[in-house]
């Protein structure tokens, strides 16, 4: 087989996407986590008095971009979940071995996840507009932070994949998920405005690429406004490309064995 590297990539996607929907009670699950966090945290901090820039808003309104950009790193978290399956199976391998091109089968997958991550951010964000959140939408920044949630997507869905290469292993993904996820959303502004945070949580925060994609959102979604574009996505990007570079660098050695 020495297909071109776009039909490889195609095809992958494709794959990955047919595996998605011939199983769709996990996907609808997907939806139920992000709505009790809004359901449950949303209405329970109602009166969760908002500062600065953010007082005019309420709890709800506030917390819906953090759900969209938690919703995404926990999809992209398990993304290594599938790759571990057909590892197991010997498929990868063969597959990684029957083109030149396992670099594009690898791109493939992440497309199908960040597509499918893409959509489901939609429609959280639909979820908690009927839930009563206000948005004040500009599509140009809409467009801008959708950017920005797809190099996050990706990023995170590569280190999953890497780590599903390197260990093989369902219980280093399980751990991989709860060691990775939780961190990451409670040192963010997923939930809570840096400047309501203790001085040391905020200093970790500013660092966290979760907040700036929870950040980004806020701005595009709340406020109609563009949010920085070289602050968003340039760290996004690179780090993106940083685990993709890992992950096919893995790819390429696990079709080697």
């Amino acid at each position: 087989m020495n297909a071109a590297p776009m039909h490889v990539l195609r095809e992958t996607a494709r794959r990955s996407w047919l595996k998605t929907l011939r199983r769709p009670v996990p996907l609808t699950f997907s939806f139920i986590q992000p709505l009790f966090w809004m359901l449950i945290f949303g209405f329970l901090f109602q009166r969760f008095a908002l500062e600065g820039a953010y007082a005019r808003l309420s709890y709800l309104e506030f917390l819906l971009p953090g759900v969209c950009a938690m919703t995404v790193l926990f999809g992209a978290s398990q993304a290594g979940i599938e790759l571990v399956r057909d590892l197991q199976m010997g498929f990868a391998q063969r597959m990684a071995r029957a083109t030149p091109y396992a670099g594009w089968m690898l791109a493939g997958k992440l497309a199908a996840d960040v597509s499918r991550l893409l959509a489901q951010a939609f429609v959280v964000g639909l979820l908690g507009a009927a839930l009563g959140a206000r948005l004040w939408i500009d599509w140009g920044a809409v467009f801008v932070s959708g950017l920005g949630v797809a190099a996050f997507a990706a990023a995170y869905a590569s280190l999953s994949c890497w780590i599903a290469l390197r260990t093989r292993a369902q219980e280093s993904m399980a751990v991989f998920v709860h060691v990775l996820n939780m961190p990451l959303l409670f040192t963010s502004t997923a939930l809570v405005p840096a400047r309501q945070m203790p001085e040391w949580l905020a200093g970790v925060a500013r660092w966290n690429p979760l907040t700036l994609l929870s950040d980004a959102l806020r701005t595009s979604l709340l406020f109609g406004r563009m949010p920085d574009t070289a602050r968003l996505l340039v760290p996004l990007l690179l780090l993106a490309v940083f685990c993709f570079a890992a992950a096919r660098h893995a790819m390429e050695q696990a079709a080697e064995d």
